[in-house]
């Protein structure tokens, strides 16, 4: 979280062509007093350009793909991952299915489109594969012609006619001729490819010189093509056309014209007949003059543009111009779209088919110059190196901050985000938040109460997330040990920064709280906050015993030892903090981590371990050697047999790690090492894990059961990583095999 928090917020929905520019120059030099949130479905952003090229086999994947992740952090931008359900343009908030709504200040909606079905009969168990989205586009592919197995030279027909089609016909039969194993088929295995269009001839839009030399490209590779009816059904087989015939295909990929996506009809903005947002010439909705719409998610009134990523590339120093002049309450600017620009068709070998104005030409100089285009153009936003910190100029709103007591949080504040929370009743509770007194009570049933304290700076943007994790993380010690969270009170520290930019961050920090609480069956009864240069946030968890505890010194000899989380976060976050942590790597980690360990209290109750921890801030080493010595035994631990996030060990050998790390390791005399103790994979056991899973010992009679319950409970990467020995006085209570 940036340190300080600026008064005006700019949200970009969606990353594509003309949203990446103003994130671009955000990077560059950000807006003064102001933040910018990126919200997206994926952590990655695709480059239509280069799809047809990479699946031709002419660029590795990584070519044609910004890493938002990397990108958002190395500029200092907060990235969302979610799903938006709506806008509301009076209250100027972004709406989500899974989280607090977001507020800005400019929204610049870019989520491209999709390809159209109209009135397409769609059959189930068919071969469809659409374009959208490009993310996933080549991964599907490669498991739909995985599935038609061998034996036979698979069916595929591109629906479409435009370029986009063209492209993917053209690349897809290279790729086929020279690399069919890549795409999930057997040497010597091939395509037999078609292309489907209504149209009269396919190239709808280009000339007819442009025409003869694609349909020249399809005669001479093979490709069949198919004019004159549009397709009526998608059947088991393949398709129906509405003149009757059939074209029976294995693989159907769907890259037709273009419509809105389903979430631009959800935002209800003023839209055009395909369902694009109407947009003025200074690219602001015609319902809103804070929400602009750009590349193919707007249309300008009184304009008859086609949707081509040209316009969206041209409309980015235009978005970025006029967001500033809008903060600034300045006049913006109208965009005029060019009348005529270069297009370029991809053959894929070697060459390339050319169109300007009223000239048609190709040649491999053709491909030569897409090549260079796409390549200089992906480059500006593939430098994912940390921005240059600018000096903060002071804002005239700013006094001087006090410490101690004087720097809590206001109460008008707190008030607006306690009065948001859907805060759940909770019958030990007797004086909670509803009551203006200092401290809670909670009755204890004349039991035994477990309380317990974490907190933590955050490595995150993105409060909601923080509140999750932060409140998953301070419960679990409570959790292992077999008490039921009943309440709990937050300790926060809030970035330094306008008074609406904290509620927003309040807001979500607290929303992601309390939506963990519920699902444990607890809530919240009050807390501490206060103002500092950075979000930190943690949880004070009271919880009423359930069973005996079980602590850490009852391991039994024989005892099998089980992780119920891949290891690395430590890895994973500080990566993130640098800008290293590659995008694909993001969401397995985020979702290890909200992995929740309430599930504890099953395993005490119902399992019979005889020993269980969480592994947090000491690492697998450190924990489990404290188990060790507690219990007075011995233990073995086979390497090949823990799991790491996806991403970590490449991150280890690259030299990253937490700065908690070095100080884990002073345990290692305490661990003996058989092979090579310097493996960079060793460095996993002194990762300091946030939210991290747990480690409990099980005799083996149990292990089938446990395993099933956890499966079940979304705990895929549970593993055996060892067994409990006896301590016959040895020095080194922790054996390690690498």
């Amino acid at each position: 979280m940036q340190k300080k928090l600026g008064r005006n917020t700019v949200v970009l929905l969606g990353i594509g062509h003309t949203n990446a520019h103003v994130l671009r120059k955000w990077k560059m030099k950000p807006l003064e007093n102001a933040e910018l949130v990126c919200v997206s479905n994926f952590p990655i952003s695709t480059y239509s350009g280069m799809l047809p090229g990479a699946l031709s086999g002419q660029y590795p994947s990584e070519k044609m793909e910004i890493d938002l992740v990397r990108l958002c952090a190395s500029a200092g931008v907060r990235l969302i991952l979610d799903e938006v359900v709506g806008v509301d343009p009076l209250e100027q908030r972004l709406l989500f299915r899974n989280r607090p709504s977001l507020a800005y200040d400019a929204l610049s909606i870019g989520v491209g489109s999709v390809p159209t079905f109209g009135d397409v009969e769609i059959s189930d168990h068919n071969p469809l594969i659409s374009v959208k989205p490009m993310q996933t586009f080549l991964s599907r592919l490669r498991d739909r012609l995985e599935a038609c197995g061998g034996g036979g030279n698979p069916r595929v027909a591109v629906v479409g006619g435009g370029i986009g089609s063209i492209e993917i016909a053209l690349c897809l039969d290279q790729r086929m001729k020279t690399n069919p194993t890549s795409l999930g088929l057997e040497s010597g295995q091939q395509c037999d490819i078609s292309l489907i269009t209504g149209g009269d001839r396919i190239g709808a839009g280009l000339l007819e010189s442009t025409r003869d030399k694609v349909e020249s490209h399809f005669q001479r590779r093979g490709i069949k093509a198919i004019a004159g009816s549009r397709v009526a059904q998608i059947t088991p087989s393949g398709l129906v056309l509405k003149n009757g015939a059939t074209e029976e295909a294995d693989v159907v990929i769907w890259a037709t014209s273009a419509i809105a996506p389903p979430i631009l009809k959800a935002l209800s903005l003023e839209s055009d007949e395909r369902g694009f947002v109407l947009t003025k010439s200074t690219l602001q909705s015609t319902s809103s003059d804070q929400i602009f719409a750009v590349g193919d998610s707007g249309t300008m009134q009184d304009q008859a543009l086609v949707k081509a990523g040209v316009f969206a590339v041209r409309q980015g120093p235009f978005l970025w111009d006029n967001i500033r002049r809008l903060l600034e309450n300045r006049k913006l600017v109208n965009y005029v779209p060019q009348a005529n620009f270069l297009k370029l068709i991809n053959t894929a070998d070697g060459s390339a088919i050319g169109e300007y104005k009223s000239r048609s030409f190709q040649g491999r100089w053709c491909w030569a110059l897409k090549n260079r285009i796409d390549l200089k153009f992906m480059k500006m936003y593939q430098d994912y190196s940390p921005m240059e910190m600018a000096e903060v100029s002071a804002d005239p709103e700013d006094v001087m901050r006090c410490l101690g007591c004087g720097g809590k949080i206001g109460s008008k504040l707190l008030g607006e985000v306690l009065k948001e929370l859907e805060v759940p009743a909770h019958e030990d509770v007797i004086i909670g938040l509803e009551n203006p007194d200092d401290a809670a009570v909670i009755r204890t049933h004349g039991g035994q109460v477990t309380v317990t304290t974490d907190f933590f700076a955050s490595p995150m943007d993105d409060p909601y997330l923080v509140g999750q994790i932060a409140l998953l993380n301070s419960a679990s010690d409570c959790c292992v040990m077999g008490a039921q969270p009943t309440s709990a009170l937050a300790i926060v520290q809030l970035p330094l920064g306008h008074p609406r930019a904290q509620l927003q961050v309040m807001r979500e920090l607290m929303a992601g709280s309390v939506a963990e609480l519920k699902k444990m069956n607890a809530t919240i009864v009050g807390g501490h906050s206060i103002e500092g240069p950075r979000l930190t946030a943690g949880f004070t968890v009271l919880g009423r015993q359930l069973t005996d505890p079980k602590t850490k010194g009852m391991l039994e000899e024989g005892d099998l030892l089980v992780s119920t989380k891949p290891l690395g976060t430590g890895v994973l976050l500080a990566a993130l903090m640098q800008g290293l942590l590659p995008g694909k790597s993001y969401l397995p980690l985020v979702n290890t981590m909200l992995l929740s360990n309430y599930i504890a209290i099953r395993l005490i109750q119902d399992y019979q371990i005889s020993a269980i921890t969480d592994v947090t801030g000491f690492g697998m080493a450190g924990h489990l050697a404290e188990m060790l010595k507690a219990s007075g035994k011995s233990a073995t631990i086979r390497m090949d047999e823990v799991r790491l996030l996806p991403g970590c060990q490449a991150l280890i050998d690259a030299g990253i790690e937490s700065t908690l790390a070095p100080d884990n390791r002073l345990v290692t005399d305490k661990v003996q090492f058989i092979g090579d103790a310097a493996l960079p994979a060793n460095a996993a056991l002194f990762d300091p894990q946030t939210s991290g899973g747990l480690l409990f010992g099980i005799a083996e009679s149990r292990l089938p059961e446990v395993l099933d319950f956890l499966g079940h409970e979304g705990f895929e990467e549970t593993c055996v990583i060892g067994e409990v020995t006896a301590n016959p006085a040895a020095t080194s209570a922790l054996t390690v095999v690498s």
